[in-house]
């Protein structure tokens, strides 16, 4: 800047240098030098509750939500619109129109219940999942929670191009040359909000993010947080690699810590790598990638052959020669009392082995080969695995003790307890590894539904934990949720120490790019029914929660293992509850008459706490609410303020009161008289919020 002022100083004619001055300064105050890029706007949200209407913007649900048309004229079945460029007004069928909101729009959006899941009847604590777009509903979030949030953990898409679940993908394409620049935009748009959550006193945002995004991520926040400590951890999530042609396989990823006012480190990192009792990690034998089935390189081209196991003792006792792509494998040599055992998928797919036979041969000696069930019913008849360098490392260095052998020769190690240690900025633990922590978790619930690159359960405990140990009573959110594991996160966490802690996730519910292709295909759009059942927010995440809340997969049968470093049964499940809602959209004029109190209720419980059971009406608004499990009232007759007030008097655990009135007088002799309790004035309250934050947060 100290060049540019120079320059403008040379400048001799004084209206021109004032001029050339003012544009300067003003660009200085919309960007900072460092990171500069487009701000992209609008984005855009189908309102598929919205009806459509004249003067109603719209989108084709079978298109891109992007391209909007102005409904001029409604004839029957039969919208007239002019397209976005103006040129020609067209005639759309109503029924593929979707009403359609602009980033900036003014949005009066509320909860509608979709289901909970009840395992602590007695708790007053309950978890809540949105499934919304994630701008909508953090502006929701900013009504409710401003200022107040203790920890935000999100895992946002990292830019890679991925089409398997979406967020937003029409503004990150990895075909786009603005693709990083969309990526901020979307990116700060959020982060703007979720700075006005956070408690300025003492909070910490924590983002995960890869190579493809890191560096432009560190500068934004720079930017945004500057009075924050920021600090990056490079941790290992997936030990063996993921590998792409002509680069160096990727073992890690990196953490964002932003440390707002006094937050502390409340805790060592809590090593579940070295717990004690907690056996080491067993790798399955077969390829589970169909990158590396049989015939392909990738898996290795000697790694499809027979490993023989005698179907009494279930010991390996011999291991065949590799076949080649076009061998037959029932023509290989038969053992007395031995079955040839392949690596092939329920499905029938031959895949390949996870060593070549002499690696196998060498690991086999030593006890790091183990024979799992027999499957007589299955292509491969048993289940095997084997331990990985890695963990041999383990084994051979001390850091795990063999203390016995099982029956088929494989060794029982265990991890033996260590002192733990301040955690550094370089993170490698076992507990870590996505693959085993993370996939593993997602199968042993969902079983054969598939969510790509979930966290590690661990992973997101541990990282919580730094700093919410302490924190028992603290406020999570996070606003791209995926598959659920922030809020398994927060229900271990409170198992181990009896915490109180509250989890709010959102998600979106789009299907994947393929499932997409399919439901289009079909003849279905994003509203119908078929499409909805398939997304994430229906399909993984909710799920998820009930799952491992109430401990069985989605078949109702008991989950299996524990909780590594516990002495928790997967299947024992949570002491803990949480409320499933869509984010659906008011009309304003509605609000304002007083006529969507029912749809606000599920709101006004969240803003008084979510405390206890959301409550429900189904009768005709009452005139006064006295709700002492939920810990709020509601007055809706102010003429009835004296009997209201009597009543609130024998309840004083109440702490959240709502007033309906017009008139700013009688709500502040009403909050007057009711000195002690955190009043709201409804609707006022709820429309100037979003009118005013519509405006303010599309600058």
């Amino acid at each position: 800047m100290s060049r540019l002022s120079d320059l403008i100083a040379k400048i001799e004619n004084p209206e021109l240098r004032a001029q050339i001055e003012e544009a300067a300064n003003q660009a200085l105050k919309q960007k900072k030098f460092g990171l500069v890029f487009e701000e992209h706007l609008p984005e855009c949200t189908p309102l598929y509750d919205v009806p459509v209407r004249k003067g109603k913007r719209v989108s084709l649900k079978n298109g891109k939500v992007s391209e909007t048309y102005m409904v001029l004229k409604i004839n029957g079945d039969t919208a007239i619109c002019m397209p976005k460029d103006g040129k020609e007004a067209v005639e759309l069928p109503v029924a593929d129109l979707v009403v359609t909101a602009e980033f900036g729009e003014p949005i009066y959006p509320c909860l509608q219940p979709l289901g909970e899941v009840c395992n602590a009847p007695d708790s007053d604590l309950w978890h809540t999942l949105i499934e919304a777009d994630n701008y909508h509903a953090l502006q929701l979030l900013e009504y409710l929670y401003a200022g107040k949030v203790d920890c935000i953990y999100i895992d946002p898409p990292y830019n890679t191009g991925a089409r398997d679940w979406k967020y937003n993908n029409d503004y990150v394409d990895s075909n786009d040359e603005y693709r990083h620049s969309k990526w901020l935009s979307f990116i700060k748009k959020r982060l703007e909000i979720a700075k006005k959550l956070l408690n300025p006193n003492d909070s910490v945002l924590i983002i995960t993010i890869d190579e493809k995004e890191y560096l432009h991520l560190g500068c934004l926040l720079e930017e945004m947080f500057s009075d924050a400590r920021i600090q990056m951890i490079s941790s290992i999530i997936n030990p063996t690699g993921n590998s792409h042609a002509n680069e160096f396989a990727r073992t890690n990823e990196y953490i964002f810590m932003v440390m707002l006012g006094n937050c502390q480190i409340e805790k060592v990192i809590a090593t579940k790598s070295t717990a004690k009792d907690a056996e080491v990690h067993w790798e399955p034998l077969k390829r589970s990638d169909l990158a590396s089935k049989r015939g392909t390189t990738k898996g290795g081209t000697m790694q499809f052959y027979p490993i023989y196991v005698d179907i009494v003792s279930g010991k390996i006792v011999h291991i065949g020669k590799y076949l080649s792509p076009d061998e037959d494998l029932h023509k290989v040599p038969v053992i007395d009392g031995a079955i040839p055992v392949f690596p092939i998928r329920d499905n029938g797919i031959e895949m390949n082995w996870g060593l070549t036979g002499d690696e196998l041969k060498r690991r086999l000696e030593k006890g790091y080969v183990r024979v799992g069930k027999y499957t007589p019913n299955k292509p491969q008849k048993f289940v095997l695995s084997y331990l990985t360098t890695g963990t041999i490392a383990d084994i051979e260095e001390g850091r795990a003790t063999v203390r016995s052998q099982a029956s088929d020769g494989s060794v029982k190690a265990y991890y033996v307890e260590e002192k733990k240690s301040f955690p550094t900025t370089q993170w490698s633990f076992s507990s870590h590894d996505a693959k085993n922590f993370g996939t593993g978790i997602i199968k042993n619930i969902l079983l054969n539904r598939e969510f790509s690159y979930p966290k590690s359960l661990y992973a997101v405990e541990d990282t919580l934990d730094i700093f919410l140990a302490n924190k028992k009573n603290a406020l999570i959110v996070d606003f791209f949720a995926g598959s659920g594991t922030t809020l398994h996160a927060v229900n271990l966490m409170n198992k181990k120490d009896s915490g109180h802690r509250r989890c709010v996730m959102i998600t979106n519910n789009e299907v994947s790019a393929n499932e997409a292709k399919k439901l289009y295909a079909q003849g279905y759009c994003p509203d119908d029914k078929e499409w909805v059942d398939l997304g994430i927010a229906r399909y993984i995440t909710w799920p998820r929660t009930v799952c491992s809340i109430e401990g069985h997969d989605i078949q109702g049968n008991p989950l299996k293992g524990q909780y590594v470093g516990s002495d928790f049964s997967m299947a024992d499940g949570f002491a803990a509850n949480a409320a499933f809602f869509k984010l659906g959209f008011l009309d304003k004029t509605k609000v304002s008459l007083g006529m969507q109190f029912k749809e606000l209720l599920s709101t006004l419980w969240m803003k008084a706490g979510a405390i206890g059971k959301c409550p429900v009406i189904d009768a005709s608004v009452p005139d006064m609410l006295i709700l002492p499990e939920n810990k709020m009232a509601i007055l809706t007759e102010e003429n009835r303020f004296g009997e209201f007030a009597d009543q609130l008097a024998q309840h004083p655990e109440i702490e959240v009161v709502y007033l309906v009135t017009d008139y700013e007088s009688s709500y502040v002799a009403m909050t007057q008289a009711l000195e002690g309790k955190k009043t709201y004035q409804l609707y006022r309250d709820y429309l100037d919020n979003f009118r005013i934050n519509a405006g303010r947060n599309s600058r």
